[in-house]
């Protein structure tokens, strides 16, 4: 009788992580801990073995059903039953390589090293207990104009830093803009100049480096300046921020140039956008027809606490539908950026229609309002908002 081999950390365990977990769970990284050595995956192995069993570990809210996304998490059923081997059958480590051993494997994983950081002065985040809105001016000394491919945006202050939203100025006149607050009446003389990109990048617990399809990435022209919107979570002391953003330059000749389509409040068509208290309400979209045609990369979809679910789709002028996003739970601490798995082709003349649900209710255990309030547009968590933000090329 031949008796099924238990798996080892070394042989089968490891690659797994490495493919799915290792991203999020390292030093510094998203997760609350790190998964990268044995030592690392043996201390938390009943708690890992539970989590994935239900599926709740790795977490990828959108429905693969209504659409396939090339970053796509989530392990199989093969990955899921060898982790429960492996815990059932004593964790064994395995033998490690010998040296020199797999060589070429680990330098073709090694991470990719950005071109260029960029570091935010630091700023010191007032402990009042309220949120903080900051603006901050981060100079990029460009002498000559780069193709980005990938971005990332790494947080200094991971307990403070809720959300970043990053973009380019051209005009070389928005110095002035560091460390302005959102409700500062001087930031209105700021916002009347017009930013090269309005939305390079968005940050929130969750959402990974973005890496743009090969021959594919934005422009920054030379003499640019990143100006970073950062929101801070409420404090009871005082703490510090330095955050930085990671930007990588396309390697390969860029054939199509990334833009962004961002969808807002503004686009509601059952306006106002309000939730009154103790309702459940649904709001939707609708943009277009679109001038020309389009190629969509990826959606990213926004909501605040009392977000439920969401769903957006487009319909050409031929009456085909192509689903873009559907999250039937919605889940405030993990919002990403979806890349399709290929380039969605929405004719001209598409129209982008979209539907949010929302629970503002004492049921909710979820609303930050206790008792439940009127909520409408607004920065903060206590606010609500709908958007559906679009990286394209033509």
């Amino acid at each position: 009788m031949i008796r099924a081999q238990i798996p080892t950390y070394t042989a089968d365990i490891q690659p797994i992580f490495a493919l799915h977990c290792s991203t999020c769970h390292q030093p510094g990284g998203v997760g609350p801990f790190s998964l990268l050595t044995y030592q690392d995956v043996v201390k938390r192995s009943k708690f890992i073995a539970k989590v994935t069993q239900i599926r709740y570990m790795p977490p990828f809210p959108a429905d693969r059903q209504f659409q396939h996304y090339a970053n796509e998490r989530g392990l199989s059923e093969s990955e899921i039953n060898t982790i429960q081997s492996w815990v059932k059958g004593g964790m064994a480590e395995g033998e490690k390589p010998k040296a020199g051993m797999g060589k070429a494997q680990v330098e073709s994983s090694e991470p990719r090293k950005p071109d260029l950081i960029l570091k935010m002065k630091p700023y010191t985040v007032h402990g009042d207990g309220r949120e903080d809105f900051r603006y901050f001016h981060v100079p990029m000394n460009l002498s000559e104009d780069v193709w980005v491919d990938a971005i990332e945006f790494v947080p200094g202050n991971r307990k403070l830093v809720h959300h970043s939203r990053l973009m380019v100025d051209s005009t070389g006149t928005m110095a002035g803009i560091d460390g302005i607050a959102e409700d500062d009446p001087h930031l209105r003389d700021f916002q009347k100049t017009p930013l090269a990109d309005e939305f390079m990048y968005g940050w929130v617990p969750g959402n990974d480096r973005v890496t743009f399809p090969v021959g594919a990435a934005k422009r920054i022209r030379a003499g640019s300046d990143l100006i970073l919107n950062v929101h801070y979570a409420p404090s009871a002391k005082a703490d510090q921020d330095q955050s930085e953003v990671r930007l990588y330059f396309a390697k390969v000749p860029v054939a199509r140039v990334v833009k962004t389509l961002s969808l807002t409040e503004n686009n509601v068509t059952n306006q106002p956008f309000q939730l009154p208290a103790n309702t459940r309400p649904a709001f939707y979209m609708n943009y277009g027809p679109i001038p020309d045609t389009i190629r969509l990369l990826s959606v990213m979809p926004h909501m605040h606490r009392l977000g439920r679910s969401m769903k957006a789709f487009a319909i050409t002028p031929d009456g085909d539908a192509i689903n873009l996003i559907s999250i039937a739970d919605w889940d405030y601490n993990w919002q990403l950026t979806y890349f399709f798995r290929q380039m969605l082709v929405l004719p001209k003349g598409s129209t982008i229609i979209a539907e949010a649900h929302y629970d503002n209710t004492d049921q909710n255990p979820l609303n930050p309002n206790h008792p439940a309030r009127t909520v409408g547009y607004g920065w903060n968590s206590t606010d609500e908002m709908m958007n559906l933000v679009f990286y394209y090329v033509k």
